[in-house]
């Protein structure tokens, strides 16, 4: 359900964005998406990440080719792998059933899974234990493989290309730790790929039938509907993957064809544009009333900002008005006492998106409620504020005297005509979240459609990775590299 009356619109303002839509040609891009037209346009192929949650019976064409087939194969290995480790029918080399499960990835081969995994543990039932590396810090491995026993542990190496600087440094310390206890033998029982080169990990020790295909037509952040979603099959049980599938192929019927008025994706990429374009609201929060979506703040920034922090069209021309806002956020009711300040007084216009989930999570009916209460309140706050009249009425109330009014009155006004979106979810299901996440990506697409510019790519991503290997090999003692003297500076500070 969502509820966009807080936001600072009429009739008009809609009917004039749905307009901008269709001058856009919004209805043809997203057929285009659909039908897996090469949108990506700077690396000339498909993004069709929805291809991989189809349901229907329908070929589901990239470029031409039916790709269903390989998707369903693709599922059907991670089924039949993930029910053999949580049924013990797949063990370590020395005959003992997994217990620990260690995903190596970073970006989208890590922030979507680990993202579900949080949101929808109380589905585990306890046969697996997951944890998560992403970081290249050293002390991210070690902490991950604190108490694992290396004759239970299983490793994932999750990189579409698998030359991912940071995952595959990991994976290294990942395996010689097991080799250290276990032997070279262990690696192809103990280790097991997501990737698009499978000739890659097979030069890294594992087997061929542990490799997981995926695509160059998916990109990274849009990767958690492919075999990268393997960690969740694995914690939770397949069924569990199925209907977050299930629940995000919902949410694209909806999308390709609801009217676009009606259409939710729509209208919150619309009310978005709104916002940041002609209201000067660069910034958007994402903020969660559920302690089990602490992390999709952190995914739906990386969807966001990855894809549509662009400064060049789709022409290849400099933009000259905004586009990708700045994405950030928290749980409430954390955030209320960290960063609410700001939202309210602060001279930083934000856009806001409230979620919360009506069902509560445990029994505990009247924490849930207080919950729900300042969800709902902080909307009303932000949409109402308050006036230096009403301030100074209520501190008269309280028995403050005049001048003491007149001091106090100016701090306790808050302007108020803040815009927010409220998100709510009956229960966090995987459907719910599988809908909820799609509807966040079909969102950034109909933004980027409006800015025409291209959300599915990320050369922004690649400069700095590619200075670090001339930097690493500054600080390893190898040939000196040419830098500026700044950076060579802190170079020069780093150095052992």
């Amino acid at each position: 359900f969502l509820d966009f009356s807080k936001n600072r619109i009429v009739d008009e303002t809609l009917d004039q964005l749905v307009a901008l839509a269709v001058q856009q040609d919004l209805p043809a891009k997203i057929e285009e998406l659909f039908s897996g037209e090469p949108i990506n346009n700077t690396e000339r192929r498909a993004a069709s990440h929805v291809a991989l949650r189809y349901r229907g019976d329908q070929a589901m064409l990239v470029e031409g080719e039916d790709v269903m087939p390989e998707v369903r194969s693709v599922l059907e290995q991670m089924g039949a792998f993930a029910d053999g480790v949580r049924s013990g029918e797949i063990k370590g080399c020395t005959g003992k059933r997994f217990k620990h499960v260690v995903n190596l990835g970073i970006g989208g081969s890590d922030l979507g899974p680990r993202m579900v995994a949080e949101a929808l543990r109380e589905y585990s039932d306890g046969a697996i234990e997951l944890r998560f590396v992403s970081n290249v810090d050293s002390s991210d491995v070690i902490k991950a493989l604190e108490s694992c026993n290396a004759e239970t542990t299983l490793f994932i190496v999750s990189s579409k290309s698998f030359t991912t600087q940071e995952t595959l440094a990991n994976a290294s310390l990942a395996r010689n730790w097991l080799v250290d206890r276990l032997g070279e033998v262990a690696v192809g029982e103990h280790f097991v790929a997501v990737s698009a080169h499978p000739q890659r990990a097979a030069e890294f020790g594992i087997f061929e039938d542990r490799v997981f295909d995926f695509w160059d037509w998916v990109g990274g952040r849009y990767s958690l509907w492919s075999a990268v979603g393997l960690p969740v099959a694995l914690l939770l049980g397949m069924s569990v993957t199925e209907e977050l599938l299930e629940g995000a192929y919902e949410m694209d019927k909806h999308f390709r064809h609801a009217p676009l008025e009606e259409n939710i994706p729509v209208i919150l990429a619309m009310l978005g544009v709104w916002n940041s374009n002609f209201l000067d609201a660069p910034t958007h929060a994402i903020l969660p009333y559920d302690e089990r979506l602490k992390k999709f703040v952190n995914y739906v920034q990386q969807l966001d900002m990855e894809s549509n922090g662009k400064t060049v069209s789709r022409d290849g021309e400099a933009i000259t008005y905004g586009t990708g806002p700045v994405v950030w956020g928290d749980v409430g009711t954390n955030a209320q006492h960290a960063f609410f300040q700001l939202l309210h007084q602060g001279c930083h216009p934000v856009s806001c998106d409230f979620i919360a989930v009506r069902e509560p999570h445990h029994s505990h009916a009247e924490n849930h409620q207080l919950l729900l209460a300042n969800f709902v309140a902080q909307t009303e706050a932000l949409m109402k504020g308050r006036s230096e009249e009403s301030a100074a009425a209520e501190l008269a109330a309280m028995g403050v005297k005049g001048e003491e009014i007149a001091r106090l009155a100016p701090h306790k006004h808050f302007a108020g005509n803040r815009p927010s979106n409220s998100i709510i979810v009956d229960k966090l299901s995987p459907a719910n979240l599988g809908a909820m996440i799609a509807m966040y990506e079909h969102k950034i697409f109909v933004q980027g459609v409006i800015w025409n510019i291209n959300s599915f790519d990320q050369w922004g991503v690649e400069l700095g990775k590619t200075l670090a290997k001339a930097v690493v090999s500054d600080l390893r003692g190898g040939a000196a590299q040419s830098h500026d003297c700044s950076t060579e500076g802190l170079i020069s500070r780093l150095r052992p």
